[in-house]
């Protein structure tokens, strides 16, 4: 993992009368409401460690996709309903109006982050990152006689016309990060060109991150363009999938946590703050993340396995997440105009 680099399917996991009762203002003693993209299998893994180091802490999970919690959050930030946000993309966190409802807080720990992993003045820090990768079905492509594709630019081959699938950027965090890359690496106009060229090929886009890889490895399609975690878990599980980790922009994204100004149990969210950064935590983030912030954290057997290179610096894209937040709303508006389908 590269410590040092700057840097999704809804479920309500939270009970109604927790919801109620922050809406009155009442924090329950002991509770606290988190909001979070990370995947559902992660968070429980998660939370089962956190109630194991905190007993007394009940914590309550609400999952949404990147842009679905960014749009609750900014529903509710005259009366947020949570304590943290745990684990949501750095770009939207950097949003002014989200940044704007944190309050600064050194979590225990975060001091051993590179500095671009931290917020100067203390309103967020980034534990875990996720990585765009191609999935390629090696059977699909053996049995249509494909060639295996190296780059974003090989997708544009005729040849693989309905047989790419990509995450919708709007709601997905690994859509965005990865046309964000692509923009930046090759400039706006250029960069417009070659995704209106590839859309060419796209045969549709899926609200999730992952999903387009899953789709790729029940052979529905060639290729999905994902996130180089879901390529890895599909290669342990036996599907017939290469990573593919592309030469020309390999862009990424850092998952950011920070407490809420309005928070109705600070000091129990800044306890689970501090969890995430504890060994406990680091020590399950390499079972489910190709990115690791913290410092010490050892890359998984499933990375080595999958070809992912220890060092990332080699194969990122150095993304420059102010820019990808500044833009947001101009780049999803423009995808939306001239290619969401």
């Amino acid at each position: 993992m590269h410590p040092t680099i700057p840097h999704r399917r809804t479920t309500r996991t939270l009970f109604a009368a927790l919801l109620a009762g922050a809406a009155m203002g009442i924090a329950q003693a002991g509770t606290i409401t988190v909001y979070s993209a990370l995947e559902e299998d992660e968070i429980k893994d998660y939370v089962a460690a956190a109630k194991k180091d905190m007993p007394d802490v009940d914590v309550k999970v609400l999952r949404l996709s990147t842009g679905d919690l960014g749009a609750r959050i900014l529903a509710e930030a005259s009366n947020p309903q949570h304590d943290v946000i745990w684990g949501w993309a750095l770009t939207n966190m950097l949003d002014p109006r989200v940044t704007a409802l944190l309050e600064p807080y050194a979590a225990k720990g975060s001091d051993k982050l590179a500095a671009s992993n931290k917020a100067a003045d203390g309103k967020w820090f980034t534990t875990t990152g996720y990585v765009a990768a191609f999935c390629v079905n090696t059977e699909v492509l053996k049995a249509k006689n494909l060639p295996m594709p190296t780059s974003w630019k090989d997708l544009t081959n005729p040849v693989y016309k309905g047989e790419v699938v990509m995450p919708n950027p709007v709601s997905s965090g690994t859509g965005y990060l990865q046309i964000a890359a692509l923009l930046q690496s090759k400039g706006s106009d250029e960069g417009w060109k070659f995704l209106k060229t590839l859309d060419g090929n796209v045969a549709q886009y899926i609200k999730s991150g992952s999903r387009p890889c899953k789709a790729a490895r029940a052979g529905e399609f060639a290729i999905g363009t994902s996130l180089a975690f879901a390529a890895m878990q599909s290669i342990e599980e036996g599907y017939p999938v290469k990573m593919v980790i592309p030469s020309d922009g390999a862009g990424y994204e850092l998952e950011a946590s920070g407490l809420m100004a309005k928070a109705k149990n600070k000091a129990d969210a800044k306890r689970f703050l501090d969890w995430t950064l504890s060994p406990g935590a680091t020590a399950l983030y390499a079972k489910y993340k190709e990115m690791v912030t913290v410092p010490g954290a050892v890359q998984s057997k499933a990375a080595k396995e999958a070809g992912l290179p220890a060092d990332l610096s080699k194969v990122l894209y150095p993304m420059d997440f102010a820019q990808s937040a500044k833009d947001r709303d101009t780049i999803l508006g423009n995808w939306q105009k001239t290619i969401g389908r």
